[in-house]
């Protein structure tokens, strides 16, 4: 009989052991009519990007679910790809170009998109071989990018099917905009950072008094686009000042005292400037009062016109000068040293502008309906349940949605005239069934959608998500996935946020290649135990090595054990029959263990399961049964059934570790294979274990 070799070796077996899976063709499945499917659409990670530990748990979690379920028998897809990412894309290129001297203007758009093309031709493939390391048994003759001629196919009869609907219009709103960038960006495409500034405490004097009423401001810039002053109607020290009139200082503009409850009383004065064109809720102020919107920065990040004597000035110039004129006229009060988070946009890292600007966008009233109805109603189940409160308030004050770009790279407006492109979520939006060939009518359409599940990081769930949810809605006219999986956000050990340019990133492929790929999962898989946040400790995924080794450890243990009886003769479909105690408790165990990581995997209890699994096979299986076993085995009367039921609980003990730690599993499989104890040639598509009544 062929022996384990003494250790295990990641390196030397998981390319081999990859490779062997996708030559198989078990990534790949049969349409199997009046059979349901299993289907996850992969989250598309930006053509840019490179694996980190978000995309090491999210994926791991994903590959779990989608390995069971092909182990059940079950029609199992898992559709990857990659997202065009415009911004993100745009800008790396253009980085490209800095170092030649270059700059996208002197290439021209055509040629700019040219090379951009070339460069995800050359780079784009990095993120998909990386998941690969990971272990993912994606479909990858299913692979989709959300630039492909297919795929823009889609776009543009989305596009036009709500521009014939009347729910894209072009017109003027408070954006987001990036001076460096040069454009508009969306909510997702932003990086909050704490800064320390000012809150400056300026007094607006009201008209035909000796009063003032004091509003607290971190930009006193922006005051040179104030139309009102608001306080909440709850306020009591403001009462008698509603409906009266206040001074802008410096362009003494007459503007009303306004009641508003979105006005934060514990803030500051209780009492806001109102500046509707840079704002967005000040913005919504100004809709339900009727005011003014009055563009003092430009997209350049200069005052305009309409800021009088400052025109022209940048916004940190303005700012200085404006608050040391009011310091001069004694209109401050106070100035405090103030910690808040401010927008940046999240590729060149330059704080945001909100400013109106004339943009496309689409109309959010009637398409959130049915959105919002899906998950009150959880046709769309969220888990953990504490998000459907969070998706819900954020469904119920949706914005219309901005969908036009100014960059190069992306899918054009398709209208005449219009040079913007649009947001790269208007494409990712149709991302569930736009991957199965939408809008033509293909097999795959009919067959695989909608999806099972969908699992996603809290930073992009709302925006993403919802949008998923209405587009599967309003085209096919069916929900796009049954359950949503919002998995935790990894921090560092001290609680940071991970970064590479903040040095508090840990690279997980540098932790696949010193540990292995299947420490790794197990690592990340045993500490997503419910909490939202998980504080990363390396020590984690040295003990899904050491765990490794004993699997490994255990599994040469059965071998020899047989080996050494020349016993060759199992039927492993066959249930043995317990001759002692001992027996009868591992057989016991094994059912639990099949019972518990059914439910546990059902209901997304992750940790649970490894944690489960890794006490089952430590503890009952090491520690006591094969222990037990030794003294057994030397009873002639005992020793043929010890070895069936060691080699029964070794052989279900794998099919349920697979799902978690693939590739070992896999290389124990294969030498059970070929010493003929196991009838079926490959682990990934071996039956999975059933309960015994």
């Amino acid at each position: 009989m062929k022996e384990i070799p003494s250790t295990y070796d990641p390196k030397a077996t998981e390319d081999r052991v990859y490779s062997m899976w996708e030559k198989s063709g078990a990534f790949t499945p049969k349409i199997k009519e009046g059979r349901k499917p299993f289907v996850i659409v992969i989250p598309p990670p930006n053509v840019t990007g490179s694996l980190h530990m978000g995309h090491a748990l999210n994926n791991t979690i994903q590959d779990i679910l989608i390995r069971r379920s092909r182990m059940k028998g079950v029609p199992t897809l898992w559709i990857p790809g990659t997202d065009h990412a415009g911004i993100a894309t745009q800008n790396v290129v253009e980085k490209a170009l800095q170092k030649e001297g270059k700059s996208r203007h002197d290439l021209g758009r055509e040629e700019f998109v040219k090379r951009v093309w070339q460069w995800k031709e050359e780079y784009g493939h990095i993120i998909i071989d990386q998941l690969k390391k990971l272990g993912c048994s994606c479909d990858w003759t299913r692979e989709r990018f959300t630039m492909d001629n297919d795929y823009s196919e889609a776009v543009n009869t989305a596009f036009k099917h709500y521009y014939k609907k009347g729910w894209i219009y072009q017109g003027e709103r408070v954006i987001n905009w990036c001076v460096r960038c040069q454009t508009a960006l969306s909510d997702i495409e932003l990086e909050h950072k704490e800064v320390e500034g000012n809150l400056w405490f300026i007094k607006y004097p009201v008209k035909d008094s000796k009063d003032f009423i004091t509003v607290a401001t971190t930009r006193p810039e922006t005051m040179l686009g104030d139309t009102a002053v608001a306080v909440n109607p709850k306020d009591k020290r403001y009462k008698d000042l509603i409906d009266k009139v206040a001074v802008v200082p410096i362009i003494n503009r007459e503007v009303p005292i306004i009641a508003d409850e979105i006005v934060d009383m514990k803030f500051g004065t209780g009492a806001v400037k109102v500046t509707p064109a840079h704002d967005m809720n000040d913005a919504e102020i100004g809709i339900r009062h009727h005011l003014k919107a009055i563009k003092v920065i430009n997209e350049l990040g200069k005052i305009t016109e309409e800021g009088g004597k400052y025109a022209g000035r940048k916004i940190a110039e303005a700012r200085e000068n404006i608050a040391n004129e009011l310091e001069k006229t004694g209109l401050i009060e106070k100035t405090e040293k103030y910690l808040h988070e401010v927008p940046h946009c999240y590729r060149c890292g330059r704080q945001v502008e909100q400013l109106l600007s004339k943009q496309w966008f689409v109309k959010m009233s009637e398409l959130i309906k049915p959105a919002i109805a899906a998950i009150e109603k959880d046709e769309i189940k969220i888990t953990p349940v504490r998000w459907k409160k969070v998706y819900l308030d954020w469904m119920n004050n949706i914005r219309d949605w901005c969908i036009s770009r100014q960059i190069w790279w992306g899918h054009k407006i398709p209208i005449e005239g219009t040079k913007d492109v649009l947001d790269t979520w208007f494409s990712s939006a149709l991302w569930p069934f736009a991957t199965l060939g939408w809008p033509k009518e293909t097999e795959d359409l009919k067959y695989f959608y909608p999806t099972a599940i969908l699992s996603t990081a809290r930073d992009i769930n709302m925006l993403w998500v919802v949008r998923m949810i209405f587009s599967g809605l309003e085209f096919m006219k069916e929900k796009p996935f049954s359950d949503i999986y919002v998995h935790p956000t990894i921090f560092n050990i001290e609680g940071k946020r991970m970064s590479k340019s903040l040095g508090t990133g840990v690279d997980p492929l540098e932790l696949i290649d010193k540990y292995g790929t299947d420490a790794v999962r197990f690592g990340l898989t045993y500490i997503n135990t419910g909490t939202q946040d998980i504080k990363f400790d390396e020590n984690a995924i040295l003990a899904g090595k050491k765990f490794a080794n004993k699997i490994w450890n255990i599994s040469r243990f059965v071998l020899q054990q047989i080996g050494n009886s020349k016993f060759e003769a199992l039927n492993p479909k066959q249930i043995p029959n317990p001759k002692s105690q001992t027996d009868k408790i591992i057989l016991i165990k094994l059912n639990q263990i099949i019972q518990s990581t059914d439910e546990n995997l059902d209901n997304f209890h992750f940790g649970q399961a490894a944690h489960e699994l890794y006490d089952f096979i430590w503890h009952d299986l090491a520690d006591v049964y094969i222990e037990n076993s030794k003294s057994q085995i030397l009873n002639p009367k005992l020793k043929e059934n010890t070895n069936e039921i060691l080699l029964y609980v070794l052989i279900d003990t794998l099919k349920l570790l697979h799902p978690l730690m693939p590739f070992i599993t896999e290389e124990i499989w294969q030498n059970l294979y070929v010493n003929k104890l196991v009838a079926e040639k490959i682990l990934i598509t071996a039956v999975w274990p059933t309960t015994i009544s």
